[in-house]
């Protein structure tokens, strides 16, 4: 025993008989993992979602937006139960796998679906639905998880991923594709007669004729991966996709909704009201308003501590939350547009995964110095957004190609070269 002093067994201490069994080994090895083991339940999702998103990529492109988005509800439909009845860690853990790779297939499918069904003069509104989709799921789960005190909340917060799961699952059922994934698939009729039924107009004959001219520039590129990392001209779309999601992790968002109740239990509010809290920042994220109002707390500051936080839960909502997905799913055309998303959500991903791993360490490290550097990190990425995004609002998103042409620097990567001249590989 460490600190104890040894005694040996000709020193009058007892020896017993036996020999190290492979059960004991298995046994103790396993024990010492069980932090790893908790590690990995936190962590799988995320690296599931990683890895699925460069999947679901291609699923995407060769069989349409709707079969990508009725995999992902299956996959999440799968994790949510085995989550729910889960009797062992590993039920937990292969429960979260499928999860992640759910939420590859859906972040992969939803954000492209929604740009391009979507009139462009709403594409932005209905866009958001997808964000506020997110952060009501987080209310609910930790509403859910703080009330149902009879030990099985957590079944019910877990379970409930099924709900959306089945939304998404059902309405993908019944959800007619993209025109643009219908043309990039030779279905150029049932395209048209879809632009007429969701634009309410029958003379669609402009943007279809857009569609067609992107779908047969799209059908050029045989490797759109290779095109989005070696051609020049896609030097935007890429950068784009890989920073914005990046910086929309690096704003801290994650460790406010993650690590609330052990944020406010160290500022001094007792178990309940740090759940009670979590809760109260989820609401934040989904009304865009400040709601929380419990001044009976023991610390002062703590108020004042809660109210910041909720300020800037509120200011993610209607900025980095809603826009980290929608500018990279309208941004890039049409043939490197489902690739562009894969590194949006893998570059998502793998940032969640690093901070929910090292927050918790950093934060011992830092101390309150772990939040000047997410503040720094706003600050450099706020000069970002004002110097290098293009506004993006009211443009058809077949169009963006101009917006970029037109923009102070990244008209430097753009030029009128054919990609059939310089993409075929």
């Amino acid at each position: 025993m460490a600190g104890g002093n040894f005694i040996a067994a000709d020193e009058g201490g007892s020896e017993y008989p036996g020999k190290l069994t492979r059960y004991v080994a298995i046994t103790c090895i396993m024990a010492a993992m069980g932090g790893q083991l908790l590690t990995l339940f936190t962590s799988s999702l995320y690296v599931a979602a990683f890895f699925a998103s460069f999947v679901a990529s291609s699923v995407s492109k060769k069989r349409g937006r709707e079969v990508t988005m009725f995999l992902g509800g299956l996959l999440f439909l799968f994790g949510a139960v085995l989550n729910a009845a889960a009797v062992h860690i590993s039920m937990l853990i292969l429960g979260r796998i499928l999860l992640g790779i759910g939420v590859g297939f859906a972040n992969q499918s939803v954000p492209i679906y929604l740009s391009e069904i979507a009139p462009y003069k709403y594409r932005g509104t209905f866009n958001v639905l997808f964000q506020l989709a997110i952060t009501f799921g987080i209310l609910i789960a930790n509403f859910l998880t703080n009330k149902i005190s009879a030990g099985w909340g957590w079944r019910v917060s877990l379970g409930g991923a099924a709900v959306p799961a089945l939304v998404i699952l059902i309405s993908s059922l019944f959800l007619d594709d993209t025109p643009s994934s219908l043309i990039q698939r030779g279905k150029t009729e049932e395209a048209e007669q879809l632009l007429k039924k969701i634009r309410g107009v029958y003379n669609v004959n402009a943007e279809l004729k857009d569609l067609v001219e992107a779908s047969e520039a799209s059908k050029k590129v045989q490797h759109p991966w290779k095109v989005l990392f070696r051609v020049r001209k896609y030097k935007p779309q890429l950068i784009l996709s890989t920073l914005i999601p990046t910086f929309q992790q690096l704003t801290g968002i994650n460790v406010v909704m993650f690590y609330a109740p052990v944020l406010f239990e160290t500022l001094g509010f007792k178990a309940n009201a740090s759940l009670m809290s979590a809760v109260i920042t989820g609401a934040v994220n989904f009304y865009f308003s400040l709601l929380y109002r419990q001044g009976w707390l023991p610390q002062s500051y703590a108020i004042l501590v809660v109210l910041c936080i909720c300020v800037f839960v509120a200011a993610f909502a209607f900025s980095w939350g809603p826009l980290g997905w929608l500018i990279p799913s309208e941004i890039s055309p049409l043939e490197v547009r489902s690739a562009a998303q894969s590194v949006t959500v893998s570059m998502n991903m793998l940032f969640t995964f690093g901070v929910a791993q090292v927050f918790l360490k950093v934060l011992c490290w830092m101390k309150f110095g772990l939040f000047i550097f997410f503040a720094a990190f706003v600050f450099i990425m706020t000069l970002f957004v004002y110097f290098y995004v293009p506004e993006t609002k009211n443009i058809p998103i077949e169009e963006m190609s101009r917006v970029l042409r037109e923009h102070w620097y990244w008209k430097n990567y753009m030029d009128e070269q054919s990609p059939a001249k310089e993409v075929v590989f």
